[in-house]
């Protein structure tokens, strides 16, 4: 198999991944939304970093051994789950709360509160911390590096692709927050959208606990 007809095939099936709506696009809308560009492509950053991170895993052999043990496996799951509850808790709590907080965004966003650090921090964690990243990256990329072709070089060069898939449709979803932006500056509209993003993340860290 060539390296581009390798690579075709891998962009579309990434590309329908990255498409699919999912804790990612909530995350990145959310934060967009409450006018926290910087924070967004932040969280953006943060994502594409665990993605090529277990991309990287993956091409050394990494991952295999996180699948192939399953208490390693169930450990990263469990922490993963409890991190993205705790996320999804800490929302909710804050929109039944009088005074603003840092995470409702009800009040004019504090000093160094819009931070590229703090939200490539979120989104580092967010994707490191799911196991199934791993999972799909074992039973994936390996089927997509040619005969032949350094498999740490192809793997990240694949990596690469979906990392660039993952850039564009950030672009996308934040350019679309901007639209929210204007109603969202009710406080009764960014506690709604905080109580359904922080459910959608609570879902996905207990989806997470109860998966195999």
């Amino acid at each position: 198999m060539a390296i581009g007809s390798a690579l075709w095939p891998f962009a579309l099936v990434v590309g329908l991944l990255t498409l699919t709506p999912g804790l990612d696009t909530a995350l990145i809308l959310r934060t967009s939304a409450l006018g926290r560009r910087r924070r967004a492509w932040g969280v953006v950053l943060g994502i594409q970093t665990g993605t090529l991170v277990w991309g990287a895993f993956t091409s050394l052999g990494v991952t295999a051994l996180l699948t192939a043990s399953h208490l390693a496996y169930t450990a990263l799951r469990w922490l993963g789950a409890a991190y993205l509850i705790w996320m999804g808790f800490r929302m909710l709590r804050d929109t039944f709360r009088r005074r603003p907080t840092a995470d409702t965004g009800d009040s004019v966003p504090a000093a160094g509160r819009d931070s590229v650090s703090d939200g490539w921090r979120q989104g580092t964690l967010t994707n490191l911390l799911n196991p199934k990243m791993g999972a799909f990256y074992v039973a994936v990329l390996p089927q997509f590096i040619p005969a032949g072709n350094g498999h740490f070089t192809m793997g990240l060069l694949l990596t690469s692709v979906h990392v660039l898939i993952g850039l564009l449709w950030s672009a996308v979803l934040i350019g679309f927050a901007r639209v929210l932006h204007g109603w969202l500056r009710k406080p009764q509209a960014r506690r709604l959208l905080d109580r359904i993003t922080g459910t959608v993340i609570g879902v996905f860290g207990i989806r997470l606990a109860l998966s195999d």
